[in-house]
């Protein structure tokens, strides 16, 4: 079965993107190119046959689905979870702040864990630790301890999403590496759909998350049983050629710290990704509690919102180089800002779905787009440092502003969340424009 899906992922990557990858198979290095027409350079399923290293590729995938599913079910589950637990709507916010606590510990230190660890056992541990508060949740008679299930949830996931990326970036070539992020892209619109179906069909949520959970446990499983090929072939890559690299440069800290445009890109970061999450979490409650859409409907139009970010991400892993950063990000934050108008508007209930998918679509390739630029925006000396706060501050973002903007809901009305949504994305646009250095401003 893993050779069968290897050939046609295989096919698939080459007839479709034209990727070029590396296999690292017994201490060598074996390249498998693709041509301009369609023809690779070597037969690369009947190596796959020989070397079936591509079945973790797929394995990866299938993981980075699974880390997006429980990410798409909040949303669409926080009416009846709130309901259940009696608790009022801006509570989410604790639920939110453990799993971002959670998951900036666990990122932060993947790189200890996988050294000792291996990467096989720390995503077979994950995984498992992910199901675990999955299932725990529909189980747990009072909310705080959903609440510290959360920070688990937020481990497990946070494990998952550097173990994989640091295998990925370690043994294969970074078109791989974009087809990964769209695999959490197919996850996340895959959760709504999931706690939709399970709200229309059995009336609880419980069974989405336990759903979710259960699949949890079974790639658990799938990592216990790849243990050895995960362990396998560590050789790192060679650098072709002897330039630089960003993380060669020992940059202070404290003079990082000291540089205005620093804290520019990082504040990008803490607005993207208040605002992208903000839009998932809230508009399915902004569409069933102020705006009458069936629970039905507003889940798959919450859904939406996920699949055209999917879609974009996928788009603008294809036509990246040709549009450049600027353009993609100033492009998608402008069209993000039309559809947060369209959506506070709200013309027609129609016109919700329309601005749920615009926003989705246009987001998708910002937040790469902001990482890839991050050297042109503060010079390589500071780009090393830089990241690394820009992923604090996409935590941050992520666990205040929702939070503050569901207080803000309990206070005055849903129909703030759209009027935040304009203002976020109109400082992010901003906020860029500055970030710039004068020569591309």
């Amino acid at each position: 079965m893993t050779l069968c899906l290897g050939d046609f992922m295989v096919k698939l990557l080459n007839s479709l993107l034209g990727l070029s990858f590396q296999v690292y198979i017994h201490g060598r290095e074996r390249n498998f190119k693709k041509t301009l027409y369609g023809e690779p350079s070597l037969n690369i399923w009947i190596k796959v046959k020989q070397y079936p290293k591509i079945g973790l590729v797929i394995l990866a995938f299938v993981a980075f689905i699974a880390l997006g599913m429980p990410d798409g079910l909040l949303g669409v589950a926080w009416p009846s979870i709130r309901a259940g637990f009696s608790i009022p709507l801006d509570s989410l916010g604790l639920l939110l702040a453990a799993a971002v606590t959670g998951y900036m510990t666990s990122s932060f230190l993947s790189g200890v864990l996988i050294s000792r660890m291996g990467v096989g056992n720390l995503l077979a541990v994950s995984c498992a630790l992910t199901g675990s508060a999955l299932i725990g949740y529909t189980l747990v008679p009072f909310w705080w301890m959903m609440v510290l299930l959360g920070v688990l949830a937020g481990l497990g996931a946070g494990a998952i999403d550097a173990g994989l990326n640091t295998y990925v970036a370690a043994h294969f070539g970074e078109g791989l590496m974009q087809w990964l992020h769209a695999s959490y892209g197919v996850g996340i619109t895959l959760g709504p759909i999931i706690m939709t179906l399970a709200l229309t069909a059995f009336n609880s949520w419980h069974v989405g998350y336990r759903i979710v959970g259960g699949f949890q446990f079974f790639m658990a499983a799938c990592f216990v049983l790849t243990l050895s090929m995960w362990s396998a072939n560590n050789d790192a890559p060679k650098e072709s050629a002897q330039e630089k690299r960003l993380t060669d440069y020992k940059t202070p800290m404290g003079e990082t710290m000291r540089q205005p445009r620093v804290w520019l890109s990082v504040l990008l970061f803490f607005l993207y990704v208040g605002a992208e999450v903000t839009l998932g979490t809230w508009s399915y409650s902004l569409l069933t509690e102020s705006r009458g859409v069936p629970p039905q409907m507003a889940g798959f139009w919450a859904g939406s919102f996920w699949a055209m970010f999917t879609v974009g991400r996928i788009l603008a892993g294809v036509y990246a180089k040709r549009l450049g950063i600027n353009t993609l990000i100033q492009g998608g934050v402008a069209l993000a800002f039309i559809g947060a108008v369209l959506l506070w508007l709200n013309p027609s209930e129609w016109t919700n779905l329309l601005a749920v998918a615009l926003m989705g679509f246009a987001v998708a390739p910002v937040f790469p787009a902001m990482m890839s630029g991050t050297s042109r925006r503060v010079g390589d000396h500071f780009a090393s440092n830089t990241i690394g706060m820009q992923m604090a501050a996409a935590g941050l973002g992520t666990a205040i502003i929702p939070s503050l903007i569901g207080v803000l809901a309990r206070q005055i009305s849903l129909e703030v969340v759209p009027v935040c949504l304009i203002i976020l994305f109109a400082g992010l646009f901003g906020t860029y424009r500055l970030a710039q250095p004068k020569a591309i401003a």
